[in-house]
């Protein structure tokens, strides 16, 4: 497989009520075909955050974006273009982030978190700075991220529920 350049395809899911804001690196191949964040049927993300919340994982486009309304969560990644071998982060080079600061603007989000190693210190290089808050590093949901069981990954990931909740009063 050769490094090819990717521009990032997709517009961020954003309401003006999103409270906490999920970065992943960039869209894997299967994800850009999908035209959705985390669009590999085999990444867990949405089982895991379906399972925060004890609902059914949303399978369409749709429903995914109601469920990040819903739950008032933000989702985007922290790379604009880059080279990148497939779904390879370890190949990612020549990064050009996306404008999170400028995204910031549009809703009162009070936490950010970064799915996998990649998008943490991509996030941390270049848009931590601008952004004037720091990111929690999750687990990647990856298919690829095998050492992690589901239930590890929901574990991992329930300070996304606490924040979106504490912001959240119902």
């Amino acid at each position: 497989m050769e490094t090819e350049t990717v521009i990032h395809p997709l517009a961020p899911i954003i309401q003006d009520d999103a409270r906490v804001l999920i970065l992943g690196s960039l869209p894997s191949p299967k994800s850009r075909d999908a035209a959705m964040y985390y669009g590999n049927p085999q990444n867990r993300f949405w089982r895991v955050l379906a399972a925060l919340w004890e609902e059914d994982a949303p399978i369409q486009n749709g429903e995914r974006i109601a469920f990040c309304h819903r739950h008032r969560i933000a989702l985007w990644d922290v790379i604009h273009s880059c080279r990148i071998k497939g779904a390879s982060d370890a190949s990612i080079t020549d990064v050009v982030p996306n404008d999170v600061a400028s995204l910031l603007t549009h809703a009162p989000i009070q936490a950010i978190f970064a799915t996998g190693g990649t998008a943490a210190r991509l996030y941390h290089r270049f848009c931590e700075a601008s952004c004037g808050m720091p990111a929690r590093g999750l687990p990647s949901t990856s298919p690829a991220n095998a050492r992690y069981r589901l239930e590890d990954l929901v574990l991992a990931y329930r300070p996304v529920r606490e924040a979106a909740d504490s912001c959240n009063p119902r």
